[in-house]
C-alpha cells in the first residue's frame, strides 16, 4: 500500500513537473511552454485577467499596447491602438477612469507597462491580458483585421516569440 501510494505521488509529482506553479490555474492558457515562459515575465496577482475573464467583462474597453504595425495584422475585436514606444493616451482622455479597461499586447509584457502608466493617470479599474494576444487565442477567442474582419493571422512580435504558441494557433506573422 505504502509503495503503491509513493508511486502515485511520483506520477502525479512528474504530470505537474514544468507547469506554472505559482500562477493561479485560472490564468494559466493550459500550453506550457507559454505558460512557462510567462510565469517569469509577468506579474499574475490581482490586476491580471484571463482572456476568458475579459471577454465576460461589461462595457469593457480593450486597449492594444504594440506598435500599429502588430494592432493591423490582427487585434481583439474593437480594441484601440495605443502603440507602447510611444504610449498614445489621447484616445482615451475622454473615456470613464471607472470604466474596466484590459490591456494586451503580444503576451503581455508591454501591456503590464501600459497599464500601471494608466492607473497613474487616474484609470481605476485597469487590468492587464495574462498571456495577452496568445492566451485569447489559444481560449479560442476572436481576432480582427485593420479592416474590422475576422483573422487567423496573429502578429508574434518576432519568430522566436511565435515558438512559445502551437503553430495551431494560426498563421504567424512577425514582419
Amino acid at each position: 500500500m505504502k509503495r503503491a501510494l509513493a508511486s502515485l505521488l511520483f506520477v502525479l509529482s512528474l504530470a505537474t513537473c514544468g507547469r506554472a506553479q505559482n500562477v493561479p490555474a485560472r490564468l494559466q492558457t493550459g500550453y506550457d511552454q507559454l505558460d512557462q515562459k510567462l510565469e517569469k515575465l509577468i506579474s499574475a496577482d490581482e490586476l491580471a485577467v484571463s482572456a476568458k475573464e475579459a471577454a465576460s467583462l461589461d462595457n469593457v474597453l480593450f486597449l492594444d499596447a504594440r506598435e500599429s504595425f502588430e494592432y493591423d495584422v490582427s487585434h481583439l475585436p474593437g480594441a484601440i491602438n495605443i502603440g507602447y514606444d510611444n504610449l498614445n493616451l489621447k484616445t482615451v482622455k475622454d473615456v470613464d477612469k471607472s470604466r474596466p479597461v484590459v490591456v494586451y499586447c503580444t503576451v503581455g509584457y508591454r501591456s503590464e507597462r501600459a497599464a500601471k502608466k494608466l492607473r497613474k493617470r487616474g484609470f481605476t479599474n485597469v487590468y492587464n491580458l495574462y498571456g495577452s494576444l496568445y492566451a485569447w487565442k489559444l481560449a479560442g477567442l476572436p481576432l480582427e483585421d485593420a479592416n474590422g474582419k475576422p483573422t487567423e493571422r496573429l502578429h508574434t512580435y518576432n519568430e522566436k516569440w511565435g515558438s512559445f504558441v502551437p503553430d495551431s494557433i494560426g498563421e504567424k506573422v512577425w514582419e
